[in-house]
């Protein structure tokens, strides 16, 4: 007895691990794909987006504020790079470092070992600051940008507003630490993704070594990168071949920051992370964290996504009721082919279609190519492409039932109501009125007139 209920329970628990074994199906009962698992980030915010579409494949934290310390010299870049352009300055351009550039400065933080009165072209200024994050070069750009540090640091974030930054306030060019500074992953993307759209802004930040020419007070300098994922031999075995740029940034209230990008055949990465640690793990290992979690993000971004066509151009995806025509609807057609980028596990049959239109029911004349509305391409939750929908052919309005549209709208109008009201009214009083006036006349003009009759037909006259 005790062999048959220990069997039992044996085939109890055999056949409920065998439910929770079975995949996952989707309603129609095929197996629903599952997506990637992501990487396990030990930074306090990270941001990985696809730069191409801006999709935000990772987000963690993503609008934390948190203190950027060295990443913000993205944004000093970036003014500065805009002065070229608009003709304030030359890259090749000399700047003479004042004793103000210089004042207020940590005494351990970054430097390039400018001098005061050492003179160095703006773009020489820009190696030092992006490539071993030297302060004292942002305080001599920010000067001969604004004319002073306090006005520099005012476009700063005149600039971050623009952008559309959120969680952001500068109080310096460079990074160094005050609790009024801060940012947030998301607003990092913002700024950099600006920045990028200058050329000289990667083809410096994403150099490993540089030599800045001799100077009036310099012999010639090596610069090497402070980015792990870029360099060579100092890089720690954080070195990625995939990886383009971007910024580093440390203080001991910040932790360990870094902005990257990476690019592996189509596809295109911009990774932040701050607040990273830097442990000397078991095996006696020193590890960064904001190298080695944007490698992983990297690596997974690469191994898990692909770009794939989800959608065609003009396909059609549903009529749309039609009024004031005797064409009572008109097909909604894609707009174009729609290329996104989606898990690997993911076929665009796999995505739901949710179509919101504009109108629910179109009034005519209807031009072919008017938008429609929307189709967003959704899994999980999670917007993949939003499409939109044409009319595919045109609808011409019916003068009678648009006649009588117009009618109707111009009745329903709220002044033309009261105006009916007002002389409906006064209709009504006219005719009381009328009436009132006519039985008085009535009544005494009939007693004149008998009067008058009586004496008519009263005696013939004698003769």
């Amino acid at each position: 007895m005790k062999t048959k209920r220990f069997f039992s329970v044996f085939l109890l628990i055999v056949l409920v691990m065998s439910l929770w074994a079975v995949p996952f199906a989707a309603a129609d009962g095929t197996e629903k794909p599952v997506l990637p698992e992501e990487p396990d980030i030990q930074c306090k915010a990270a941001l990985l987006v696809d730069a191409n579409t801006g999709l935000a494949v990772y987000a963690k934290n993503e609008h934390q504020e948190l203190y950027p310390a060295s990443l913000t010299k993205i944004m000093t870049a970036l003014l500065t790079l805009e002065a070229i352009d608009s003709g304030k300055l030359a890259m090749n351009q000399e700047i003479t470092a004042t004793a103000s550039a210089l004042s207020g400065l940590s005494d351990d933080g970054s430097s390039a070992n400018i001098q005061a009165g050492e003179t160095m072209t703006v773009e020489n200024l820009l190696y030092c600051m992006l490539v071993v994050s030297a302060n004292e070069a942002c305080d001599i750009l920010a000067e001969a940008v604004s004319g002073s540090v306090d006005a520099f640091v005012a476009n700063m974030n005149e600039k971050a507003a623009e952008l559309g930054c959120k969680n952001t306030h500068f109080v310096n060019p460079n990074g160094l630490h005050d609790s009024q500074h801060y940012t947030s992953a998301w607003d990092m993307y913002l700024i950099t993704k600006e920045a990028m759209t200058h050329p000289d802004f990667m083809r410096i930040c994403d150099t490993a070594t540089y030599t800045v020419p001799a100077t009036n007070l310099s012999d010639a300098r090596t610069l090497h990168t402070t980015n792990y994922l870029i360099g060579a031999w100092w890089s720690r075995g954080y070195l990625n071949s995939d990886a383009h740029g971007i910024k580093t940034g440390s203080t001991s209230d910040a932790g360990h920051c870094l902005v990257s990008s990476a690019t592996r055949g189509s596809l295109s990465f911009i990774s932040v992370v701050l607040g990273g640690d830097r442990v000397t793990l078991e095996n006696n290992e020193i590890r960064t964290y904001s190298f080695y979690d944007t490698n992983l993000l990297f690596n997974w971004a690469f191994d898990s996504f692909t770009y794939q066509t989800v959608m065609e151009g003009q396909r059609e995806i549903r009529e749309v009721p039609v009024s004031l025509s005797k064409i009572d609807h008109v097909l909604a057609v894609t707009a174009q082919d729609t290329e996104v980028l989606m898990p690997k596990v993911l076929k665009p049959d796999d995505l739901e279609q949710r179509v919101s239109l504009l109108q629910e029911t179109v009034e005519a004349p209807v031009k072919s190519g008017q938008k429609l509305g929307t189709l967003d391409l959704v899994y999980d939750d999670t917007v993949y492409a939003t499409v939109d929908l044409l009319a595919a052919n045109d609808v011409e309005a019916s003068r009678l039932l648009t006649f009588w549209r117009d009618v109707r709208l111009f009745f329903a109008k709220t002044s033309v109501r009261v105006a009916l009201v007002v002389l409906a009214v006064l209709i009504a009083a006219l005719i009381v009125w009328k009436l009132l006036f006519s039985r008085r006349r009535y009544r005494y003009g009939r007693s004149v007139g008998r009067s008058r009759g009586s004496s008519y037909r009263g005696r013939g006259r004698r003769r």
